[in-house]
């Protein structure tokens, strides 16, 4: 049971049951009720940061659907709160919901320097672009206290190792200076998410992210200082922001990324019942529109694990949404391309300095 009372700056509206956990905590509908006359929370909205202590950093991705071999990432759990995202199933394998948990349970990884530092000087390690963060945002609230991803991106620096960057967070900007000294050897390259023009519809999305003109502004110096930017309009969620491509396309592009991505919206495991409780509450007069929707793009269902089908979409909704983003890549990157980032200076850095002498 759950509270029909709006849970303001959070995405998710409820605690979804831990598949992996034999027991369910549930908070009984007149515990809710008397929380209600009482004026009072049934539970705490604030923010934990957890300390973790893990062995190793660096993942390897087997996806053939995303564009990376290697991610790292400093936090687990995103306070940003996005309702769509797809990371929210890895908490439940902390033991914690995807739901509420995943975005006021956050784990910090304060090692991940070392760590890394470990990694990529091991004597078997060939340089290969590692990205922060393939699952959670690096510069989420958490980096501003933390600082871990700028302690990452100085060990990048030190080994010359090539990196990528993944947020939608204007907080990348305080690491200016890190980022011009690693594109003056070509080693960065930046992905910033924008998926709407419109702040009604982001707070709705996002509400804990940057807003959009702080996004646009952050592509836009990145841009003047030579850094790669590669703009990930991700996810369209058809009867959300599918109509909003093309504009969406031509705004990064002013602003002057190099290339953009898309993915269709999918709903795997648990964010299926997030994302349904969350529409049928945050916009009742569509949620069922948009479901629909969904499912066409997914043959019938909103979950979809078919690799090299889950992010593209099949049937003619996502046809047409493909065409767009066809139509404007010809109207407005078809001069532009991104990044190959330098991965021949690493071996040369692996003990902290350029070898003069061999």
């Amino acid at each position: 049971m759950q509270s029909k009372k709006t849970i303001k700056g959070r995405g998710a509206q409820k605690n979804t049951p831990n598949k992996f956990l034999q027991h369910i905590y549930e908070i009984r509908e007149d515990f809710l009720e008397f929380c209600r006359i009482e004026d009072e929370e049934p539970e705490s909205n604030k923010t934990q940061y957890i300390p973790i202590f893990p062995k190793t950093i660096v993942n390897k991705v087997d996806s053939p659907d995303v564009g990376m071999l290697y991610s790292m990432n400093p936090y687990q759990g995103c306070e940003h709160g996005c309702i769509y995202c797809y990371a929210r199933n890895t908490h439940e394998y902390w033991g914690y919901s995807a739901g509420l948990d995943f975005e006021r349970r956050i784990l910090v990884k304060k090692s991940a320097p070392e760590l890394l530092e470990a990694k990529i000087k091991h004597k078997n390690w060939k340089a290969q672009t590692i990205v922060m963060s393939g699952n959670t945002d690096c510069y989420q609230p958490a980096e501003q206290k933390f600082e871990i991803t700028r302690k990452c991106l100085e060990v990048f620096l030190k080994y010359r190792h090539p990196v990528g960057i993944i947020t939608k967070n204007a907080l990348i900007l305080r690491d200016l200076d890190i980022l011009k000294e690693l594109h003056a050897h070509n080693l960065v390259g930046v992905n910033i998410s924008v998926t709407s023009l419109s702040e009604k519809t982001r707070r709705t999305l996002e509400p804990r992210t940057a807003s959009i003109q702080k996004r646009l502004k952050t592509i836009r110096v990145l841009s003047e200082n030579n850094i790669p930017v590669n703009a990930m309009l991700a996810p369209i969620i058809p009867g959300i922001n599918s109509h909003e491509l093309l504009p969406l396309a031509k705004a990064v592009a002013d602003n002057g990324a190099s290339s953009f991505a898309i993915t269709i919206v999918r709903l795997n495991g648990a964010i299926g019942q997030i994302f349904t409780d969350w529409i049928k509450k945050a916009m009742p007069d569509r949620a069922d529109k948009v479901l629909h929707l969904i499912q066409d793009c997914h043959g019938g269902s909103i979950n979809d694990s078919r690799f090299g089908l889950r992010n593209r979409g099949e049937g003619k909704v996502a046809a047409q949404i493909h065409d767009m983003a066809k139509l404007a890549r010809l109207r407005y990157f078809k001069e532009k391309e991104g990044p190959k980032l330098n991965k021949d200076l690493h071996e040369q850095y692996k003990d902290g300095q350029m070898k003069l002498f061999k």
